[in-house]
């Protein structure tokens, strides 16, 4: 009998802890909708980007076009 306290018990904790989990990205999720990006320079962006990223992203583009063309 005690056992299937002790079970219960922790089924509670972590219904309750996945509970916060969700009530807290719910809250990120409303805060940065509310006080989202006001004001952002694509310029000052693209001075951040490695070549790396710029390629991949230059490539995957590309790629997308073809399959859009090919019916993909």
């Amino acid at each position: 009998m005690i056992y299937y306290i002790e079970v219960i018990t922790l089924i509670l904790y972590l219904l309750g802890f996945c509970a916060v989990l969700l009530g807290t990205g719910m809250f990120v999720d409303w805060w940065h909708k509310k006080h989202g990006i006001d004001d952002y320079d694509t310029g000052e962006n693209e001075k951040h980007v490695s070549e790396s990223e710029r390629a991949y992203m230059e490539s995957y583009m590309h790629n997308m076009k073809n399959d859009h063309h090919n019916g993909i």
